[in-house]
């Protein structure tokens, strides 16, 4: 089963440090990553930097798009206001569909603001408590939500294994 984790940090740079630990538990086949990005968030910035972490996995299965997608719903919807309200709506009913619901996107909102940090991980094939326990000591707390089979295909569908272009 795949999963989609957020580690939430309590400073700015607490993603950035946990990266280390990270690409360790992969290399001891402790997780088994699919994808993943970094969120950080300084004090007195507007919106976060985003980083896709595909150099952590090779290509990255979804990619930009998917990570686009979602933070734009975490970060920058309260932003946007009522008017694109019925669009966001159909974009949050897609990501349900494949297992990333609204209550999950608040609890991200809630705990991503100015000062704090995120590792967002796709993964599968994960050693949990052999994951939780280094990331608890680094001062992290953690979301997860568990995708079936059917919904990571969707996903994949939708953002991943599609022919990427070629630049000449």
């Amino acid at each position: 089963m795949t999963s989609l984790t957020v580690w939430t940090f309590p400073a700015a740079d607490g993603a950035d440090k946990a990266l280390g630990l990270l690409r360790q538990l992969s290399k001891q086949q402790l997780i088994s990553i699919t994808d993943a990005a970094c969120v950080s968030w300084p004090e007195g910035r507007k919106k976060p930097k985003t980083t896709d972490l595909g150099s952590l996995t090779g290509a990255g299965a979804l990619g930009g798009g998917f990570w686009g997608l979602l933070f734009g719903l975490i970060f920058l919807v309260p932003l946007l206001g009522m008017a694109v309200g019925a669009a966001i709506g159909a974009l949050t009913g897609s990501l349900a569909h494949v297992g990333i619901d609204e209550q999950f996107i608040d609890t991200v909102r809630a705990r991503v603001t100015p000062g704090t940090s995120a590792l967002f991980v796709m993964a599968s094939d994960t050693v949990v408590d052999r994951v939780v326990e280094p990331f608890k000591e680094t001062g992290a707390s953690l979301l997860t939500t568990n995708l079936s089979a059917e919904e990571e295909a969707r996903l994949r569908e939708a953002f991943g294994d599609a022919p990427r272009p070629h630049h000449a």
